[in-house]
């Protein structure tokens, strides 16, 4: 593809996120299975951002659920860029305009203290590079009207990315069975999703080790300090203004994202 109909594809969705209005899915213009003009595309507009000030801070992975790779016709993950001014901490009010058509879904989060450069990158070099788990809630987001997304439009559209909120007290890998930990997404009192570690691509560390050597394969390896987004843990969960939703995810602790109103 063009990189002149990458650019205009990209800015296509950056306008939808600025006018918050969103657009028809980019499919029509790149073909379904077309991975790399997707990511060419979402790069397209990491450089944009990048060029005018914004930090990048981490990634975040989508697509781990078995059964959302079936629905999209995929067999792996994609991956999106957290920047600084996406991070919003524990209990902290969100504007609910910050996000197009927001979700909320319950991840778990690592933080690395040493890079992890090598392509065949192992869960014990994963293991070895973190330096402490933390809840999250992510807001997810889609630039596409209605959700109406395949593979290419979530990648391009920076894996749906919006925001994400994280737990204020960092947990120790050490001795945490992060594949067994189970989850729980209220609103109020009320349960809207649930699940365990296990459903994010059989163990969360499966899908960090995934990322590890995506990102290394593209010459732009984890470094330390990343932040990464592990995954849903369950079903996303459509956003309310005004309402607040809690994260319980066993040993790795609580988060809590409130919407204005």
């Amino acid at each position: 593809m063009s990189s002149t109909l990458i650019q205009e594809l990209a800015t296509r969705l950056r306008t939808a996120e600025e006018t918050a209005t969103p657009i028809e899915p980019i499919r029509g213009q790149v073909a379904e299975d077309d991975e790399a003009t997707a990511y060419a595309i979402q790069q397209a507009n990491v450089d944009f951002w990048c060029a005018r000030g914004r930090r990048i801070v981490g990634r975040k992975i989508g697509l781990t659920s078995p059964a959302v790779q079936r629905q999209l016709g995929v067999s792996q993950p994609d991956f999106g860029t957290l920047f600084a001014d996406m991070v919003f901490g524990d209990d902290e009010p969100i504007p609910v305009s910050r996000t197009l058509q927001p979700k909320v879904e319950a991840e778990i989060a690592l933080v690395l203290e040493r890079d992890v450069t090598h392509e065949d990158a192992t869960l014990v070099d994963l293991i070895n590079a973190v330096a402490y788990v933390m809840p999250a809630i992510e807001v997810v987001g889609s630039r596409v009207a209605n959700w109406n997304i395949r593979y290419v439009d979530t990648v391009a559209d920076n894996a749906s990315s919006g925001l994400v909120v994280l737990g204020a007290v960092p947990v120790s890998l050490k001795g945490l069975d992060l594949k067994t930990v189970d989850m729980s997404l209220l609103c109020g009192d009320e349960v809207r999703s649930t699940g365990r570690g296990s459903d994010c691509l059989g163990h969360p560390l499966n899908a960090a080790v995934w990322l590890a050597r995506k990102l290394a394969a593209l010459k732009t390896p984890l470094r330390a300090g990343d932040l990464i987004l592990t995954g849903a843990l369950g079903p996303m969960v459509p956003v309310e203004a005004g309402k607040t939703y809690e994260a319980r995810i066993g040993q790795v602790g609580t988060v809590r994202a409130r919407f204005d109103a």
